[in-house]
This record gives C-alpha cells, sequence and structure tokens, in this order.
C-alpha cells in the first residue's frame, strides 16, 4: 500500500513499497535533515558527516622544468601544491613522484617535504651513487601529515647534495614530477 505526503503548498510524494518477501523497514533520522537518494542529482554528503579515513578532496600539481643544486642546505625545486583542509582535525596525505631525479657523481640524494617553512619529512640516502657517471632514477615518498588548520597549507619538495655533486630532478627532460595532497577526515 503507497502513502501520499502532500505538499504544503503543491504537490505530493508518494512513498512505494517494494515487491519484496518478508519485511523491510526504513529507519528515519531522529534530526532534521535531508535524505540522499541515488536517484537525485544535485545533492551529496556533507563532509563533515564522511567517516574518519574518507577522502574529503584531492589537489595535484605537475612541475616539468630541470632543476639541479649542489647546496648540501635544502633548496626548492619549485614542486609544490596548495590545500585548505575543511576541518583542522584532517590530515593531509602528500604523495610524491619525482621523476628523471638522479646525481652526477658520488653523492647522497637528500629530499623533503615541507609544509610551509618547516620540514614534514626527510628521505635521505634515497640513492647513493659512487661514480663519475649520471645516475637517473624515479624517486616517490609519502607523508601522513597533520596540518592542523583550515587555512591554506603549500606543501613543497626540496633537496639537497649529501656531499657537494650536483643533485637533479627533471633531468634531460626525461620526465615530469608530481605532488599530490588528499585530505582525509579524521
Amino acid at each position: 500500500m503507497s502513502v501520499v505526503l502532500l505538499g504544503s503548498t503543491s504537490g505530493s510524494c508518494t512513498l512505494q513499497e517494494q515487491a519484496v518477501a518478508g519485511n523491510t523497514v526504513l529507519t528515519l533520522p531522529t534530526t532534521s535533515g535531508t535524505l540522499i537518494t541515488t536517484g537525485s542529482s544535485g545533492q551529496s554528503i556533507p563532509k563533515a558527516a564522511l567517516p574518519t579515513g574518507s577522502v574529503l578532496q584531492v589537489v595535484s600539481a605537475t612541475y616539468s622544468t630541470a632543476v639541479s643544486t649542489t647546496s648540501t642546505s635544502p633548496v626548492t625545486t619549485n614542486l609544490a601544491a596548495s590545500i585548505t583542509p575543511t576541518s583542522a582535525s584532517s590530515k593531509v596525505l602528500v604523495l610524491v613522484n619525482l621523476g628523471g631525479t638522479g646525481i652526477d657523481g658520488n653523492s647522497v640524494g637528500i629530499f623533503y617535504i615541507y609544509r610551509g617553512a618547516s620540514a614534514v619529512a626527510t628521505f635521505h640516502d634515497n640513492f647513493y651513487h659512487n661514480t663519475t657517471i649520471p645516475f637517473f632514477a624515479p624517486v616517490s615518498m609519502s607523508v601522513l601529515d597533520s596540518p592542523a588548520t583550515t587555512s591554506s597549507t603549500t606543501y613543497t619538495i626540496y633537496f639537497a647534495s649529501g656531499a657537494g655533486p650536483s643533485v637533479n630532478m627533471n633531468a634531460n627532460s626525461r620526465s615530469n614530477s608530481i605532488i599530490t595532497l588528499l585530505e582525509i577526515a579524521a
């Protein structure tokens, strides 16, 4: 048996039972709100209502210019992306893939993920090369950060040479480097 609810000014809403065996129960929430159905367009679940671990937003940036340094102190690679968390309790998962990265000679490449002016992750000894022949390979790194803010937050990749010879990114136009930021509900 269908139930018809009349609209307050016009129209109606029909609750139609399904042709199924047994009993089916629809429990209505005890608070005001909107029911979201698969047949609706323009409706979305509020981010605050998503469970812990849900991905709330994704931001990505690509950088293709070749950069290098001989500095033993961190310098920017110019690979960066910004995200504005929707909640101060959110985590940000930072995923980085550096292409055509390598060293010229006997050195250690050191890579950093910075949030603003502070390093939140350091990757020492991603590779060690002890010849004078340049060596290039991809480098991947990640960190789950807790920025504790709802302000725009920029993550930048820095790098340094462990012993003086040049450390490179996007060397010889071999590939692009990419940074991806995922806001995770906490």
